[in-house]
């Protein structure tokens, strides 16, 4: 039933059949879950997030104006959702696991975890909207007009935001892997 078009699915819902919000549900549930997870770097709160997150599209599907993708719209409210409740409990990061393939080797598997702590390390770094920018852009594979629509934010303001938060995550992991060298 994933074929079926959101505006019909929401069509259906807004005309008294809310057992047809169970497909949107169903359609975007992983991916809500992982922003969340890739906002929030923690598992419980993700999972939290994104059912707070269905429920306020449900309540605010009214509202939804159909100029943007239903997806697009229903990301921003994780999106929000999930840096909210980040402030709430201080908590910065992403979690990059998913950016990076299995190794084969144990070598591998080290430099891959070692990859991934300097990375992970220089993230956490950066202020939250560079985070944010980065996870929608390198993590989710939004486009820069999907992560504009996202952020509500000018597309040329992303395209510099990206521009400078990539600018600034390697100068950290610069900066991290120097002084690991330093400490060899």
């Amino acid at each position: 039933m994933n074929h079926i078009n959101d505006d019909i699915i929401i069509d259906r819902i807004l005309e008294g059949d809310e057992n047809q919000y169970k497909v949107l549900i169903d359609k975007y549930k992983n991916y809500a879950f992982t922003l969340a997870l890739n906002v929030l770097n923690n598992r419980e709160d993700a999972e939290e997030v994104a059912q707070d997150s269905f429920v306020k599209a449900f309540k605010n599907l009214k509202k939804f104006n159909r100029q943007a993708k239903f997806s697009t719209w229903f990301y921003r409210i994780v999106t929000n959702t999930a840096i909210t409740r980040g402030r709430k409990k201080r908590v910065k990061g992403i979690e990059i696991d998913k950016a990076f393939s299995l190794a084969v080797s144990t070598k591998e598997v080290l430099e891959v975890e070692d990859q991934k702590y300097f990375v992970r390390k220089a993230i956490s770094m950066l202020s939250e909207q560079d985070q944010t920018v980065i996870s929608l852009f390198y993590l989710q594979q939004l486009s820069q007009e999907e992560i504009a629509e996202v952020t509500e934010l000018k597309i040329s303001l992303i395209k510099v935001k990206l521009h400078r938060a990539r600018k600034r995550l390697a100068d950290h992991l610069k900066s991290l892997l120097k002084e690991e060298a330093l400490n060899l």
